[in-house]
């Protein structure tokens, strides 16, 4: 049996204040000293990675994603477990870490790859490459105290991705790239999954999770929530926002296979969905560009003084295809009364690729979960769309075109 590239097993990390330096220094060697306070960030955290796995970490801010990426690096140490790693790691995390400001771009790149252990000659090898790349033109020998946070990001980038490593942590530093660079890295790293590099990724675009990502880890508190399919990962995920108690979010297995995620108060829950034909028969399978509705029936169970319905469309992989709720509108029930039910009918064309797709629901009191959620159904609905009519197409949208040609 191969062992994983990454094995992380009951690694925690704990951020302690002794009374004295010297009860510090004795507990750097082990030996068992009090401590003036006790603080853990991470618990009891095990997976593995495998050669050319993609993960992504995902967790509200203090769940601990950068200091497990810390611990995996060798940049802190941890309190508990271990981290054995089978490769090079290359890692972008915080923005100018390792950057001397009063260095130029050029000299840093040889400073950071440098200390990940490349020579001098190897270096001179990519130094072109890593300045094309980077694309911040005369300021790559300017001071690093002269770059913008983008500029940084593209060197930092950049070199870490200059000689292709077995496994890239990228932490969310690309988010302060423009969009065009973001294309550029995200294009990068494809390329490098597609050779066998594996990947660990933090961030909370749930579309760059979904699409780079065979799995994604839930944190929460510190500690290992989830480990699974990144859809249902990122549904528990976003449940657990709308819920900061936590304590309203029920997890079940649905027909299809998956798990499927609810939260909410359940002042108001969807009774049925369904998908309805232009004859109002209820269908699973539909043409591309073929007439339907969405016909929802809500039942109010508290009187609530503002009700919203929203709802979304996702592709097999749970990347939001559409989204629209009553808000935006300006259709939201002012004043629902306990007992009363309400339907909710959504024409539209199909114009999406063939594919299989969910619809989730969402019942809340203004344009966010975050406010009032009074129920978020995922999986609300599963159906398949097949191509039976149309021309021959590729994509995730029917778009059909009218062409023109003509000699000049």
């Amino acid at each position: 049996m191969n062992e994983p590239l990454l094995a992380v097993r009951g690694l925690g990390k704990a951020f302690r204040e002794y009374r004295s330096e010297w009860q510090r220094f004795a507990g750097w060697f082990g030996f068992k000293v009090s401590t003036k306070s006790e603080s853990w960030v991470l618990r009891d955290i095990s997976f593995n990675v495998a050669n050319g796995e993609s993960i992504g970490i995902v967790g509200q801010n203090g769940a601990g994603k950068s200091t497990l990426l810390k611990l995996i690096t060798g940049t802190l140490k941890g309190t508990t477990g271990s981290v054995t790693v089978n490769g090079r790691i290359a890692a972008i995390l915080e923005l100018g870490m390792g950057f001397s400001p009063d260095l130029s771009g050029r000299e840093n790149v040889y400073h950071s790859a440098g200390l990940m252990g490349f020579s001098r000659q190897a270096i001179d090898g990519v130094i072109d490459e890593i300045e094309a790349f980077a694309e911040i033109g005369g300021y790559f020998d300017e001071p690093a105290r002269m770059y913008s946070t983008g500029m940084q990001m593209r060197v930092a980038f950049s070199v870490a991705t200059a000689f292709r490593p077995e496994i890239l942590i990228v932490d969310e530093a690309l988010s302060v790239g423009d969009a065009y660079f973001q294309h550029k890295c995200f294009k990068r790293i494809r390329e490098f999954r597609e050779q066998g590099t594996s990947l660990l990724i933090v961030s909370h675009d749930a579309g760059a999770v979904q699409s780079l990502c065979d799995r994604a880890i839930l944190l929460d508190s510190g500690r290992l929530l989830r480990d699974g399919d990144p859809a249902t990962v990122m549904d528990l995920y976003n449940a657990l926002i709308a819920e900061r108690e936590n304590n309203t979010v029920v997890i079940k297995q649905h027909a299809s296979g998956r798990e499927q995620t609810a939260s909410g108060t359940g002042e108001a829950r969807v009774e049925s969905i369904a998908l309805l034909n232009d004859r109002g028969e209820p269908v699973e399978f539909v043409d591309v560009g073929q007439p339907v509705t969405l016909h929802i029936r809500v039942g109010v169970h508290a009187d609530i003084p503002r009700l919203v319905l929203g709802y979304m469309i996702k592709d097999r992989l749970g990347q939001p295809v559409f989204g629209i709720n009553t808000h935006y509108t300006n259709q939201a029930i002012e004043n629902a009364t306990a007992g009363s039910v309400l339907q909710f009918d959504a024409v539209f064309p199909m114009n999406v690729g063939p594919g299989t797709y969910s619809v989730s629901t969402a019942l809340v009191s203004t344009e966010t979960h975050l406010v009032n959620n009074f129920e978020w159904l995922d999986l609300a609905l599963v159906f398949s769309v097949s191509n039976l009519t149309r021309t021959p197409f590729t994509g995730v949208a029917w778009m059909p075109p009218t062409i023109e040609v003509s000699k000049v």
